[in-house]
């Protein structure tokens, strides 16, 4: 599977907390993008990943995926007014440091 979109994307065991973390940053090409253009980028890409999900046939999978626009609907207002810093990582914590949907995404997948 190949994960096109503006965001690089990674799961990290956290060994303090002894949690999962998703770490989502945003590209640089489209950290560079105007506001309306960025908006348009994002909304192009949660479309894309919402086909994605529907045609995906691993649950393992389509589960990650939706986690992503999930976490991408919750970002949105806050990204159409312009209120989050582009060049911080975002991390969310999404459980205990184990086996789960976003590992077998990101195993076989490549970011343009």
């Amino acid at each position: 599977m190949e994960i096109q979109g503006p965001f690089t994307i990674s799961v990290n065991d956290n060994a303090d907390s002894g949690l999962r973390e998703l770490h989502l940053g945003f590209k640089p090409a489209f950290q560079q993008q105007e506001l309306s253009t960025r908006i348009e980028t994002i909304k192009s890409h949660m479309t894309e990943l919402q086909q994605a999900v529907d045609e995906e046939t691993d649950a393992a999978n389509q589960q990650g995926m939706l986690t992503i626009l999930q976490i991408i609907s919750q970002l949105m207002p806050h990204l159409e007014n312009d209120e989050i810093p582009l060049d911080e990582t975002i991390i969310v914590e999404i459980g205990p440091s184990h086996s789960s949907p976003f590992d077998e995404l990101l195993r076989g997948a490549t970011l343009k």
